[in-house]
C-alpha cells in the first residue's frame, strides 16, 4: 500500500524513508520486524504482540540542523557530506517549526557575517542548531553548536546573543566541540538565555531534563509506554516492594511509576541526566537517583529481597557484566524497553535462562522511519 508522501523533500532527505507507505502498513511491518527478530533468536513469546501508536506527522520534539552555506539543512539521503535545505520538518512538532523559521530569518539576515563549518575540510564555526520543544510543558531550547577549534567563537557568540534577544525560544544554548567530530550535544556548554534544563510533563509529572542529554523524542508515545508499563506493574502486588529504574536517564519511568512502591531507585551512568533525576526527586524521601554503571551496579550492595526492575539500555544495548548483575538481584518482573529489537533478542536469548516472557509490545515512536521501540515484560522462573 503506498501513499503520498506529506514532505517535499521527501526522497532527497535522509530525515525519513516509509512517508509513500501507508502508515497501517508502517506499524505491521514493525510488529513483524520484533516478530522476525525474537524468532530468528528461538525466544518464546505469546503470540498477541499489542501495537500501540499515535500521531503518524508533527511528533518530533528534537531535531539536530546542520548548518550549510544555504541555511538549516538535514542530510541528503545515503550521504553524510551532502545536505538538503530544510524550511518545515513534517515529523517535527508545531513548535520546533516556528522556532525553525526564527532561526532561518537570523541565519538570512547574518549570512554574510556567518563562517559556517566545512564538513568535507573540518573547518568553520557554525555547526548545527539543534531544536528541542517540549509537546506537554511551555519549554524549548535551541542550541548552536560551533567548532571549538575555531577562531571565529567570539563574534558568533555575540550573533548569537542577537538572536536569543529575539526569539520566542525559553532557552539559547552555546556548546562546543572538537572539529574532528560530529556531535551536536556538548559538555562544554553554555546558556545565553534561560536554562540549560528543559521541561516536560509525563502523565501528570514535571520531568527536568538536560538540553544536552537525552530524553525520548516523542513525548506522547512516551506517556504511552510509561501508562503501559504501569498496566503491567498493577497487576502484582508492589506496595512493599523496590523499584529499580535502571539506565533511568533523568527518572521518567521511575517517577511516574514511584507511587505504587515502597522504594524507587533511579540508577544512571550519565552525569547530565543523574543530575537532573536528583533534582527531579527532591524533596521526595521515597525516591534515590543514584550515579553508577549498569556494568558496575554490584558495588552498590542491593539487599532488597522484593524488586521489580525496568530496564531502557541505549541502542547498543547491555555490557554482559549489567545482563550479569541483573539475573544476580533476580528481580521478580523485569520490564525490558528497547529502541533497538535485534539487540533486545540477542540479549534476551540470556534472560530467557531465568525468566518466562509474558507479554511484548510494539510502540511507533519514530512514524516514517524504520525505527520502532519494543517492551517486553519477562517474569521469574
Amino acid at each position: 500500500m503506498e501513499t503520498k508522501p506529506l514532505c517535499p523533500y521527501f526522497g532527497k532527505c535522509g530525515g525519513c524513508t516509509s512517508q509513500h507507505i501507508a502508515y497501517a502498513l508502517q506499524t505491521e511491518n514493525k510488529r513483524q520486524m520484533v516478530v522476525n527478530e525474537l524468532t530468528k533468536n528461538e525466544i518464546k513469546f505469546p503470540a498477541d504482540i499489542k501495537l500501540i501508536s499515535g500521531k503518524d506527522y508533527f511528533y518530533r520534539n528534537r531535531m539536530d540542523f546542520v548548518f550549510s552555506k544555504n541555511g538549516p539543512a538535514l542530510r541528503e539521503k545515503g550521504s553524510f557530506r551532502n545536505l538538503v535545505q530544510i524550511r518545515k520538518c513534517v515529523i517535527s512538532n508545531d513548535k520546533i517549526n516556528k522556532l525553525l523559521e526564527e532561526v532561518w530569518h537570523w541565519f538570512n539576515a547574518n549570512k554574510d557575517r556567518l563562517d559556517i563549518f566545512d564538513i568535507r575540510k573540518n573547518v568553520g564555526t557554525l555547526r548545527y542548531s539543534v531544536i528541542r520543544a517540549s509537546e506537554n510543558y511551555d519549554s524549548s531550547t535551541i542550541t548552536f553548536i560551533l567548532n571549538d577549534d575555531s577562531n571565529k567563537i567570539a563574534e558568533h557568540v555575540e550573533l548569537i546573543k542577537e538572536f536569543a534577544d529575539k526569539t520566542s525560544a525559553s532557552n539559547v544554548a552555546i556548546g562546543r566541540v572538537p572539529a574532528n567530530t560530529d556531535l551536536s550535544t556538548s559538555d562544554d556548554s553554555f546558556e545565553v538565555k534561560g536554562d540549560l534544563k528543559m521541561q516536560e510533563s509525563v502523565l501528570g509529572h514535571k520531568i527536568v531534563f538536560s538540553s544536552q542529554s537525552f530524553f525520548q523524542n516523542n513525548s506522547k508515545m512516551a506517556e504511552e509506554m510509561v501508562g503501559y508499563t504501569k498496566d503491567l506493574l498493577s497487576k502484582h502486588q508492589t506496595s512493599s516492594s523496590t523499584l529499580i529504574d535502571l539506565y533511568g536517564g533523568a527518572g521518567t519511568f521511575g517517577i511516574c511509576l514511584s507511587e505504587m512502591f515502597k522504594k524507587t531507585m533511579i540508577i544512571d551512568n550519565e552525569g547530565l541526566n543523574i543530575e537532573c533525576a536528583k533534582e527531579n526527586v527532591k524533596g521526595n524521601d521515597k525516591i534515590e537517583a543514584i550515579a553508577c554503571d549498569a556494568a558496575s551496579m554490584r558495588k552498590l550492595d542491593i539487599k532488597e529481597k522484593y524488586l521489580f526492575m525496568i530496564a531502557d539500555p541505549p541502542r547498543s544495548g547491555m555490557h554482559p557484566k549489567a545482563i550479569a548483575n541483573i539475573v544476580n538481584l533476580r528481580p521478580k518482573i523485569l520490564i525490558y524497553v528497547s529502541c533497538n529489537p535485534q539487540q533486545m533478542a540477542k540479549e534476551l536469548k540470556t534472560f530467557c535462562k531465568y525468566y518466562d516472557i509474558n507479554s511484548v509490545a510494539v510502540f511507533d515512536l519514530f512514524p516514517q522511519t524504520p525505527h520502532t521501540e519494543a517492551i517486553v515484560e519477562l517474569k521469574r522462573k
